[in-house]
């Protein structure tokens, strides 16, 4: 279907990149909706593989919720690498859709979650240590093909190696990292950061409850349903968000949103899970406030792109 993105004549126009299985967004982003109405931003819903869009004629267009990028990365980056005014941008995007960017991390002295990773073809064999595991692909969104593996159990052993075999045969990646089972109480604290004039600053934090109870046995949706709850960061959950965006490359002005996951590790203190910088859920609908930051945030970009075009 031809989308017309009309310009509404003085206002800056933004668009808001989703997937087609999301035309009208994810309920949260609409959230941001007034609020860049307020500011005089005229916002527009675009599908990010659309052939008919015409991408140079939006100021700015905003990653939201393009979720079926995983399978089409290959396209979906070289979509990316088309569109100048993109955030987060384009070489971003390619960095971080392939979450072997956590070795990049955990190289700079960023505590991750310990993985491994089985190319395609490789052989592999589940850890002779027993205990429970996360399989999933190194490209992924919203949880899809992930699952959770007991390995003291013969047939969740078997089938790991059945999950490692499928994604294998798809030409993707593998992640293998043990399962921490502080999820189980703790939850995983995801920290929402947003870029002010100064460069990123945090936002607010959520606490997402477990979501894996077992293998994964195939396709579920586009997203995997999660149990989110307002939480406020810890001084030490926080010095780790700020070192692992330390280390992003290229810095993090050119950042509009960040999203940093933690889980605590063995020993209790918080390890990186992963570091979302490409269409990660904002939870602006957590946080009071929060929508009109985004909204601030978007300004913000959209400023520095009309004054350096001016």
């Amino acid at each position: 279907m031809t989308t017309n993105h009309q310009s509404t004549r003085g206002e800056p126009r933004v668009a808001l990149v989703t997937c087609a299985d999301l035309v009208d967004l994810d309920p949260d982003d609409r959230l941001v909706l007034a609020p860049l109405k307020a500011r005089g931003i005229s916002v527009a819903t675009v599908v990010w593989d659309d052939p008919d869009v015409d991408w140079s004629s939006f100021d700015l267009v905003v990653l939201r919720s393009p979720w079926d990028y995983a399978l089409r990365r290959d396209e979906f980056v070289a979509w990316a690498a088309t569109v100048p005014t993109l955030v987060n941008p384009a070489d971003v995007v390619r960095w971080n859709t392939d979450k072997r960017y956590l070795a990049e991390l955990s190289a700079a002295g960023v505590p991750t979650v310990p993985t491994s990773w089985v190319a395609p073809g490789e052989r592999w064999q589940p850890p002779a240590e027993t205990g429970e595991y996360v399989l999933k692909p190194a490209v992924s969104a919203g949880s899809q093909d992930t699952g959770r593996y007991d390995l003291a159990d013969p047939d969740h052993r078997d089938l790991a190696l059945a999950h490692v075999r499928r994604l294998s045969a798809a030409g993707r990646v593998t992640m293998v990292q043990p399962y921490l089972r502080a999820v189980d109480t703790e939850g995983e604290t995801a920290l929402l950061f947003l870029a002010g004039p100064d460069g990123l600053t945090f936002s607010h934090a959520i606490r997402k409850g477990p979501m894996l109870t077992g293998p994964d046995l195939g396709p579920d949706g586009l997203y995997k349903a999660e149990e989110i709850t307002s939480r406020s960061a810890r001084p030490e959950q926080l010095a780790v968000a700020e070192q692992t965006l330390a280390a992003v490359p290229g810095g993090t002005r050119q950042l509009l949103y960040a999203r940093v996951d933690l889980i605590p590790g063995p020993d209790g203190e918080p390890v990186l899970v992963e570091l979302e910088l490409t269409e990660p859920s904002l939870f602006i609908g957590y946080a009071d406030g929060a929508p009109d930051r985004l909204a601030a945030a978007i300004a913000t970009h959209l400023g520095r792109v009309i004054n350096s075009a001016s």
